[in-house]
């Protein structure tokens, strides 16, 4: 709160800040069984977390992002998990794609005005439990969240290996509950 009196942060949504040191049911659902086989494939088999966001976005007739790409399409694969935390129905904050954005050649997209002005756009209303996973170089939101009810999430974000990307201290306080190699290799804590 006293980072969003002094406007070094916006109102609008709220990560829990190091959420795998919090819960290790943070740290169970990296690689739930739902997901983490299609993760495996996409990045060869190499998959690594680059980190959590334990996401509530409030109740607020304007977006708290626009539309946007999160990486260059020439970055290595980034695949990003969202998953709800409560039934976020139309008009409560749900995710936003392009389909197609994240592909070579695609594009220019500008930014409307309007969340729902955007081109082409799908919005996934979804109940608590809904896992999206997107590529996130396509371009993604936020949509509008004109219900009462905030949205609550959970954001992983992954990336197909790449050296240096990820020091191996950056997860060392959660090792003791990485007892499996494919555990220690998602979050880089064998070099």
């Amino acid at each position: 709160m006293e980072k969003v009196e002094t406007a070094d942060a916006a109102a609008t949504f709220y990560d829990i800040p190091n959420p795998l040191e919090k819960d290790t049911i943070f740290i169970d659902i990296i690689d739930h069984p739902s997901y983490y086989g299609a993760l495996m494939e996409f990045t060869d088999d190499d998959v690594i977390l680059l980190g959590p966001q334990v996401r509530t976005v409030a109740p607020w007739p304007v977006s708290y992002t626009g539309w946007h790409p999160d990486v260059g399409k020439d970055n290595p694969i980034h695949i990003k998990v969202q998953i709800y935390v409560n039934d976020v129905p139309k008009g409560g904050g749900e995710f936003g794609f392009v389909p197609g954005s994240h592909l070579h050649g695609s594009g220019p997209y500008k930014r409307p005005l309007l969340q729902e002005s955007m081109p082409g756009h799908k919005s996934f209303p979804g109940k608590a439990g809904t896992a999206i996973m997107f590529n996130s170089c396509g371009w993604h939101t936020s949509m509008d969240n004109s219900s009462d009810t905030p949205r609550k999430s959970i954001i992983l974000i992954y990336e197909k290996r790449t050296p240096g990307r990820i020091a191996p201290t950056q997860f060392a306080s959660i090792a003791e509950h990485c007892n499996t190699p494919e555990r220690r290799k998602i979050f880089s804590l064998d070099a």
